[in-house]
């Protein structure tokens, strides 16, 4: 079983932070430093947010050894379930409560296909992938539900007015903030936590030790799936609607963040800051590419670049382990 406190733990998240600071560096030495000023900043979390939030129920899932490709289509399908609740005037606690109950449905559909039915997770998320994305054209009848209007949604990932720059940041970052102190709180201090290190590490021998690991796969499928549908709300609050067709390649971008962060496909290994710091990167180089003028294929070439770069650091630290 893997300790998240550990000196490898604490080298690997330190080392990501300082790939971000370096790559942050390049682009503001380029030439146009707006990626340094109070609105690059303020636009690089608003767009950060949707990965980052999703990335914190990804790291549960990849530690865990699994994989979840549908969570761009589940981004899509909570966001269409949350602006349609707005849209209808349910009060937030409604609208919130209900999208989420369908974020946790979701993963429990997944997690129960994995351990029930003894699917392949990669296979099986290829599958609801489709699934999702169906139920959310759909639900939207195939067009955008506009939320506009819904000022306590749009509150979230809004430009902050004058009388909130104290804030630095939009709210929605400091709650992606909050939700990683208490996610990582969960993996580094609660028996749940080291159970999913040690499905991770060695499911048998996890088992052998009694950790109820069918139990515990589904709770992790069940956290991803709450965390995509609040990064759904999230997706709404900066969009300012529910998209159907929303999120599209999200699934790459959220996996990606978890893996530069440090994780290990492989499972057993991984930490929330890393995610989010790996989601930060992802964003500071299509921010830095745009800002400087570089063209959406050079910006697409640095960042598969940089995922493959990241998964065989992650293939030559398991080597060496």
């Amino acid at each position: 079983m893997s300790n998240t406190t550990s000196p490898q733990k604490i080298l690997n998240s330190l080392g990501t932070f300082i790939a971000l600071v370096a790559i942050w560096g390049l682009f503001f030495s380029l030439g146009n430093r707006a990626i340094g000023s109070a609105e690059g900043i303020e636009s690089i979390v608003q767009q950060t947010v949707v990965i980052g939030i999703a990335a914190i129920g990804m790291t549960f899932i990849i530690i865990s050894a699994g994989i979840d490709l549908s969570i761009g289509s589940a981004i899509a399908l909570c966001s269409v379930v949350g602006a349609k609740l707005a849209v209808a005037g349910a009060n937030p606690f409604v609208t919130v409560s209900v999208t989420l109950i369908s974020g946790l449905l979701i993963g429990l559909f997944i997690g129960l296909l994995v351990v029930r039915a003894k699917l392949i997770p990669f296979i099986t998320t290829l599958g609801t992938l489709l699934i999702l994305r169906g139920l959310a054209l759909a639900l939207a009848n195939s067009q955008p539900i506009n939320a506009q209007e819904s000022n306590w949604l749009r509150f979230w990932l809004n430009s902050l007015p004058d009388d909130m720059k104290f804030l630095i940041i939009p709210p929605g970052g400091w709650l992606m903030i909050a939700l990683a102190l208490v996610a990582t709180g969960i993996l580094r201090y609660t028996v749940f936590g080291r159970h999913v290190f040690a499905v991770g590490s060695n499911e048998n021998t996890a088992r052998l030790c009694g950790v109820a690991v069918d139990r515990t796969k589904i709770f992790v499928y069940m956290i991803g799936g709450a965390f995509a549908a609040l990064s759904g709300l999230m997706l709404v609050s900066y969009q300012g609607q529910g998209d159907p067709t929303g999120a599209t390649g999200y699934e790459l971008d959220i996996i990606a963040a978890v893996v530069i962060g440090g994780a290990s496909l492989n499972g057993g290994i991984g930490s929330i800051f890393g995610s989010l710091i790996g989601a930060l990167i992802i964003t500071v180089i299509r921010t830095g590419c745009t800002l400087n003028g570089i063209s959406e294929s050079t910006t697409r070439i640095i960042t598969g670049a940089i995922i493959v770069t990241a998964v065989a650091i992650d293939r030559l630290r398991q080597r060496s382990n």
